[in-house]
C-alpha cells in the first residue's frame, strides 16, 4: 500500500511541475517577451511586436492623418521618455529599416498625440474616414473658456478630445487651442451624462485630467519603429512641461461681479499702467525660462489676476515668487541683460531674500523668494525705507 502511494505522489509531482513549467513558458512569452520588447535589442532580424494591436492603431491613424493632411504630433509620455533615451539611434533609423518594435509596442491602453486645432480644415469629413476604417471615436466638447469674458458667447463650444478606438488599443487626439499669451491650451476631459463610462478606462489617461498650457514647440520628423512621425524639438522641454502644465483659468464670473459694485479705472494713466506691467510680466517670464527658474504670480499681482482677472492698476509694480532652492547667482546679471536695472536687494540667500528691478514707466518687479520649513513656507519683506523686516508664514 505503501508503494502505491509513494508511485501516485510522484506522478502528482510530476504532473505539477509540468504544469508550473508550462506556465512559466506562457508567462515568458506573452508578457516577459512583450514587456522587454520595450528596450532596443541588439539582435538582427526578428520583427518582435509588429503585429501588437497597438502598433497597428497606430499605424492606421497615421495613414488617416497623412491621407488627410492633418499635422498631428506624438505627445505620449511613456513613447517619448523611450525616443529621448535612445535618440541618437532613433536620429539614425530610416524609413522600413527597423527590425523591430521598440516603441509603439510598449503594451497600454492609449497612445496620445495633440493637434493645433486652427490647423485642421477638415474635422468633419476626418471623423467619418476614421470610422470607415474601423476606429469607433468619441469627440469631447465644452464651452471655449476664450469666450468666458463675453456674456453672449460663453455658450460656444469647441472640440477638445478625441478617442479613436481600434480594437483594445486606443488612440488619444489631444487638441491644442491657441490663446493671446501666445501659449497653447488644452481643455479639461470632462464627461457629459450620455457618454458610455465604459467606452475605455477614461482614469488611466494621461492628458484631460485637467486644462493644460504649453509652449507652442517646434516640431520635427523621425522614423519610429517603421513610421514617421512628428514630435517635440525639444524633448526634454516638452516633457519636463507635461507634469507642471495644470491651468487654472480665471474666475470671469466672479471678476464680473467684482466690477458691478467697484467701477474698473479706465484713466489713461491705468490703462498705460497695466499695458507697462503686462510687458514687464513678459519680460520677466522669458528672463526666468532662459534660466530654467518656475515662478508664480505673488501678492498683488496674483490678487489682481485671481479677483478681476487683471493688474490691479493702483499696485505700481508686479511681483513674482521663487522657492529659494531655485535661486541661481547669474539671476540678477541675467536681469540685467535683459534691460531691467537691480533696484534693490534686500536680505541674503538664506535669510529672506527679495530682489527688485527698474522697469520701464517706473514700473518696477519684485521677486520674493519663498522659504519651506516642515509644516509651512514663508517669504520675507523689508521695508525700504526703515530697513524693518517682516515675515509672511502660509500653512501647507
Amino acid at each position: 500500500m505503501s508503494r502505491i502511494n509513494k508511485n501516485v505522489i510522484l506522478a502528482l509531482l510530476t504532473l505539477t511541475s509540468s504544469a508550473f513549467l508550462l506556465f512559466q513558458l506562457y508567462y515568458y512569452k506573452h508578457y516577459l517577451s512583450a514587456k522587454n520588447g520595450a528596450g532596443l535589442s541588439k539582435s538582427k532580424g526578428s520583427r518582435i511586436g509588429f503585429d501588437s494591436i497597438q502598433w497597428r492603431a497606430v499605424k492606421k491613424f497615421i495613414m488617416l492623418t497623412t491621407s488627410q493632411n492633418v499635422p498631428v504630433f506624438l505627445i505620449d509620455p511613456l513613447v517619448l521618455e523611450l525616443i529621448n533615451k535612445n535618440f541618437e539611434q532613433v536620429k539614425n533609423t530610416s524609413h522600413g529599416s527597423t527590425s523591430e518594435c521598440n516603441f509603439f509596442c510598449v503594451p497600454r491602453d492609449f497612445t496620445a498625440f495633440a493637434l493645433q486645432y486652427h490647423l485642421w480644415k477638415n474635422e468633419e469629413g476626418w471623423f467619418r474616414i476614421a470610422e470607415n476604417m474601423g476606429f469607433q471615436c468619441l469627440k469631447i466638447e465644452s464651452k471655449d473658456p476664450r469666450l468666458d469674458g463675453i456674456d453672449s458667447l460663453s455658450g460656444t463650444e469647441i472640440p477638445l478630445h478625441y478617442l479613436c478606438k481600434l480594437a483594445s488599443h486606443t488612440i488619444h487626439l489631444v487638441v491644442f487651442h491657441e490663446r493671446s499669451g501666445n501659449y497653447l491650451w488644452h481643455g479639461h476631459l470632462r464627461l457629459k451624462a450620455h457618454v458610455d463610462r465604459k467606452f475605455v478606462p477614461f482614469r488611466k489617461l494621461q492628458f484631460g485630467r485637467y486644462p493644460g498650457a504649453f509652449d507652442r514647440p517646434e516640431l520635427q520628423e523621425i522614423t519610429v519603429d517603421g513610421l514617421d512621425v512628428l514630435i517635440p524639438k525639444d524633448l526634454m522641454h516638452f516633457l519636463e512641461e507635461i507634469p507642471h502644465s495644470r491651468f487654472i483659468e480665471c474666475r470671469y464670473k466672479e471678476a464680473r461681479a467684482f466690477f458691478q459694485q467697484y467701477l474698473d479705472d479706465n484713466t489713461v494713466e491705468a490703462m498705460m499702467f497695466r499695458k507697462s506691467a503686462k510687458e514687464l510680466l513678459q519680460l520677466a517670464a522669458r528672463t526666468l525660462k532662459k534660466l530654467g527658474v518656475r515662478f508664480w504670480l505673488s501678492s498683488g499681482t496674483c490678487l489682481g489676476w485671481y479677483r478681476q482677472c487683471g493688474i490691479i492698476p493702483y499696485s505700481k509694480d508686479v511681483d513674482l515668487g521663487i522657492f529659494i532652492q531655485d535661486y541661481k547667482s547669474n539671476m540678477i546679471s541675467a536681469f540685467q541683460d535683459a534691460g531691467l536695472p537691480l533696484k534693490h536687494k534686500f536680505g541674503k540667500v538664506e535669510d529672506s531674500l527679495e530682489l527688485s528691478f527698474q522697469g520701464k514707466d517706473d514700473v518696477k518687479l519684485d521677486i520674493f523668494f519663498f522659504y519651506e520649513e516642515t509644516d509651512h513656507v514663508w517669504n520675507g519683506g523689508t521695508q525700504a525705507k526703515t530697513g524693518k523686516k517682516f515675515k509672511a508664514q502660509l500653512c501647507l
